[in-house]
């Protein structure tokens, strides 16, 4: 199998080496030793695409659509007529727009905002300057800013990102929040019935940030690797002890990751982030996992990954994915609007809190959207787990990730 850029029976070196920037997406699906320089070149050199996607059960078309979008977003393919303004020509008074766009549906959200770009100066005259990078392209930059800055008249006037660490730490960017910097200004009075249930309001009750969507946290459970043990059905079951050193987690994915350390914390306590880190698999030597078709070795029985991934997954093979019945835990997609410029920044709010954008959301990342009017496509009974903003706004988020993470090496 071939495309544009990727052979199936090119080996994993060969494509991270012409391609780095696809690191992030094998390492966010369990391929951990690609990280590593030296791991990815004694694995990498010695594999095919094909043949890691065959160990992994994984769906090779899904997977490979993967991987060329991000190299697509690396090249600026999408982007390349978006006109983006350097930031020293930017004109004083335009409406700046900048942070991550989750990879999965980056490039259609870019289209549309280019499109909408276009229309609001034409017919309105108002001029937007934006960087809307990729999420896989990390959010240290945003986390700079977030740190340096202290008057936040000098920040963007709309932030768009995911997670917990960026937004509620207290160094960051959640030192605004005392100061009152941002409003929600999306105009829902109520969100998206796919999250009603008694447990979670995600709603910010301080009307200062804005959720637009969620990205689900599930598990995908390798029946042949269960030796007997039931099927994980809930974060509660998967903290056992019968789990231990059975599990792949996203520690990759800072976001995601930091949403799961925190909602275990919550719901669980100190010891259940303690067991969480007791699952964690072993890293395995690059070439146990090359030989695994012929030796039997230490694999994950357990990978917790994004609902999105999970169209990976292959058909008839061994792989179930489970939404657990506590709760697929959630990372928040937020959109932040600077509070003194709410009046100019109205059609811009309106349109990523829009239909259109939700469905790209909902339909294309299988992100639920917050938006009342989207059919997120979410099987009835599904629930998910929030920690509440009471539990947010009572902690120091910073902190509480920096204790929480401790915790989980062993190090507490």
């Amino acid at each position: 199998m071939t495309n544009e850029y990727i052979n199936a029976n090119d080996t994993l070196w060969d494509i991270t080496t012409k391609y780095p920037e696809t690191i992030p997406v094998f390492v966010s699906q369990g391929f951990n030793q690609m990280e590593d320089e030296s791991k990815r070149k004694a694995f990498g050199s010695s594999i095919s695409l094909k043949t890691a996607l065959s160990l992994k059960k994984y769906n090779i078309d899904t997977f490979m659509n993967a991987l060329t979008e991000r190299i697509r977003q690396e090249h600026n393919l999408a982007d390349s007529s978006l006109r983006v303004t350097k930031k020293e020509d930017y004109s004083p008074n335009a409406i700046r727009v900048e942070g991550l766009l989750p990879c999965p549906v980056r490039l259609p959200l870019m289209e549309q905002f280019q499109s909408f770009v276009t229309h609001i100066k034409e017919t309105k005259d108002i001029e937007i300057h934006h960087e809307l990078k990729a999420a896989s392209m990390g959010h240290d930059w945003l986390i700079e800013f977030g740190t340096r800055i202290q008057n936040p008249e000098n920040l963007p006037d709309i932030i768009i990102s995911a997670g917990f660490d960026l937004f509620f730490d207290e160094n960051k960017i959640g030192k605004y929040k005392k100061m009152n910097a941002f409003t929600d200004h999306t105009g829902f009075t109520s969100l998206n019935t796919v999250f009603d249930n008694e447990k979670i309001d995600l709603k910010d009750p301080l009307h200062q940030y804005s959720m637009i969507a969620a990205v689900p946290a599930i598990l995908v459970v390798n029946l042949s690797e269960l030796n007997g043990r039931p099927i994980p059905q809930s974060w509660k079951d998967l903290l056992d002890p019968q789990f231990e050193k059975s599990v792949s987690l996203p520690i990759a994915d800072f976001d995601l990751f930091n949403a799961i350390l925190v909602n275990i914390h919550k719901n669980y306590g100190e010891e259940g982030v303690r067991n969480l880190g007791r699952t964690l698999l072993e890293s395995m030597h690059p070439s146990q996992m090359v030989k695994s078709n012929n030796k039997k070795i230490d694999k994950p029985c357990v990978t917790v990954m994004p609902y999105f991934f999970t169209k990976m997954i292959k058909d008839g093979g061994p792989m179930k994915a489970v939404w657990p019945e506590d709760g697929a835990i959630i990372s928040p997609v937020f959109m932040l609007t600077r509070t003194d410029r709410i009046n100019e920044l109205k059609p811009v709010i309106d349109f990523f809190a829009s239909k259109e954008v939700g469905e790209i959301m909902a339909h294309k990342g299988l992100m639920p959207s917050t938006n009342p009017e989207i059919d997120n496509r979410i099987p009835e009974g599904k629930t998910f787990m929030w920690p509440g903003w009471d539990y947010i706004n009572s902690h120091n988020i910073g902190e509480l990730l920096e204790y929480c993470r401790a915790i989980f090496e062993g190090k507490e």
